[in-house]
């Protein structure tokens, strides 16, 4: 069966929060399954010398995934926090496995670590990360990641991280906790056909996503895995607000062997909480 959720609408929700509880509370009422959230860390001037291309500005409002979660895990009791995704390189390795680890603790084993390496190299350079590495360093750290997820104590001694006999308590619910990847590109495909548990594309349509679809079940294949292991998660945007073209999507997405659904309502002219928490309400109503 296939598991209907709702992106966040982070940068245009605000930070109110009783309309972000209410936001979560509703989602779970309407039997959705799961709410996701993206993240990033600093927002960057655009009028600072040498300019700044990117889709977010330091007036782009981001909630932490881990502080949101954290904060819905006792307001909610079922519903599973995903992340969509996390920049993954650009934070602490071990602090990441104890943040997940609480979370995952305190919403009683609801959350799912989607992960990507990112795009904003200020982003990376603000918190003293590598840029340049970050995709070599990323597999590394999910090595690690799962390691203090399940083993009270771990020695470790990589080319970036070095765990000398250390580990988290508390550990997770989830031993490990599962870890989807982002991404398009072609080192990404062979790099989730290794590793991870899923998929998150975000590609409009599943035509869009054939060729990938296509290069994803080759590298599966060549590390002895199929798509009934790895889960695949499609995001359909609310656009005008046409269920028709949502259903005709969503069939396309099932087809194409889709596990989860995530509905957007982000970039679709909403201003403010009411008028998002109405479009998931007509979701519910056309899809649940």
């Amino acid at each position: 069966m296939i598991k209907i959720g709702v992106v966040f609408p982070q940068v245009e929700f605000g930070s109110d929060p009783g309309a972000i509880k209410a936001y979560a509370q509703m989602a779970e009422e309407l039997g959705f399954s799961h709410i996701l959230c993206y993240e990033h860390v600093l927002g960057a001037n655009p009028q600072r010398p040498g300019g700044f291309q990117g889709p977010y500005t330091h007036e782009s409002t981001f909630q932490d995934p881990f502080v949101l979660y954290a904060y819905l895990a006792g307001l909610t009791r079922k519903l599973e926090f995903t992340t969509g995704i996390l920049v993954l390189p650009q934070r602490q390795t071990a602090l990441v496995a104890k943040q997940a680890a609480n979370v995952d603790v305190l919403s009683g084993g609801r959350l799912r670590l989607g992960v990507a390496i990112g795009w904003n190299a200020m982003e990376y350079e603000g918190l003293g990360m590598n840029f340049s590495n970050r995709g070599k360093r990323i597999e590394e750290q999910i090595e690690v990641l799962r390691m203090l997820w399940t083993k009270p104590l771990v020695q470790f001694d990589g080319r970036w991280h070095h765990l000398p006999d250390v580990g988290i308590n508390p550990l997770p619910v989830q031993r490990p906790i599962p870890i989807w990847m982002g991404g398009h590109a072609d080192v990404v495909l062979k790099r989730a056909a290794r590793l991870a548990d899923g998929w998150m594309p975000n590609y409009r349509t599943a035509e869009d996503a054939a060729p990938s679809l296509e290069k994803l079940d080759a590298y599966l294949a060549e590390n002895g895995r199929s798509r009934q292991d790895l889960g695949l998660e499609a995001r359909i945007p609310f656009g005008e607000g046409n269920p028709d073209q949502w259903i005709e999507v969503m069939n396309g997405w099932k087809k194409a062997g889709v596990t989860h659904l995530s509905f957007n309502t982000m970039n679709a002219g909403l201003t403010t909480p009411e008028e998002h928490m109405a479009a998931v309400r007509k979701i519910a109503e056309a899809v649940l």
